[in-house]
């Protein structure tokens, strides 16, 4: 028998890249067994891939839309403003203020109420649910801080497109583009696998950094994995056009042989 909390609890739940069928069986069984669901979204309201993800495995009925600045990297006081407001409106939820099915009956037998918040790939991999829990934790006394694995985008395109990802003694590197393409060189310039995140708005200066690394004809990168609008291309594929900003790119590491990296 699984003992749930005392205390409120919140749980960020992994639902990986996007696929519904690349979420895990303990992912499942937290969502459902949860008081409330949290979706991010975006002020445009559409219906995220996290909260796309959600509805293949839970009940609609628990599931609450909390508007995160998904996107908001120049307007920090925005930022900010948007993440006070989502920590607040889900300490409301943790408090049992009845959003959710059965969560104040939960309050009221000592369990305490369970949310888990929704977030595509890991909880614990370039996460909004990192900001969320380090607001909650200010906010709500006795809170449980707990998350569930998710698969990433960088295994689901290393699957899809048959790149191994690390081998031996190789170093794997995974650079958010978003922190400028000198990162992305320096990582380059090293001996291991390299993996891009957020690259979209920056596929000229990837391109760029890939072809001075001499690393182009190799690398792999795809978008929307597993979604009806997938893009999957395979290695030496040029980055033109505009492209998604969730893309993820793999340039792989030079191999030579059979366990040459032990």
């Amino acid at each position: 028998m699984r003992v749930r909390a005392s205390g409120p609890r919140l749980v960020g739940v992994g639902m990986g890249p996007g696929d519904p069928e690349l979420v895990t069986v303990k992912a499942v069984r937290v969502l459902r067994e949860a008081d409330v669901v949290v979706v991010p979204v975006m002020d445009s309201g559409e219906v995220g891939r996290a909260e796309a993800t959600v509805l293949h495995h839970a009940d609609a009925a628990k599931v609450v839309r909390v508007v995160f600045a998904l996107n908001e990297r120049e307007d920090r006081a925005r930022r900010e403003a948007a993440w006070d407001a989502a920590g607040a409106r889900v300490a409301e939820l943790l408090g049992g203020s009845g959003e959710g099915e059965g969560a104040g009956d939960r309050e009221r037998d000592g369990a305490g109420v369970t949310v888990a918040f929704a977030t595509i790939g890991d909880p614990n991999v370039y996460s909004t649910f990192t900001y969320l829990a380090h607001t909650l934790r200010e906010l709500v006394p006795g809170l449980t801080v707990e998350t569930v694995p998710g698969i990433t985008a960088m295994q689901d395109l290393a699957a899809r497109s048959g790149t191994v990802l690390a081998e031996g003694t190789e170093p794997l590197t995974l650079v958010p583009v978003t922190a400028g393409a000198d990162v992305l060189k320096n990582a380059l310039a090293g001996p291991g696998t390299v993996v891009a995140y957020k690259f979209g708005r920056f596929a000229r200066q990837v391109a760029a950094a890939l072809a001075e690394s001499g690393r182009e004809a190799d690398v792999v990168w795809g978008a929307a994995l597993g979604l009806p609008d997938q893009q999957l291309h395979p290695a030496g594929s040029p980055l033109t056009g505009e492209l998604p900003y969730l893309s993820t790119l793999i340039a792989p590491a030079r191999r030579e042989g059979r366990g040459g990296k032990l």
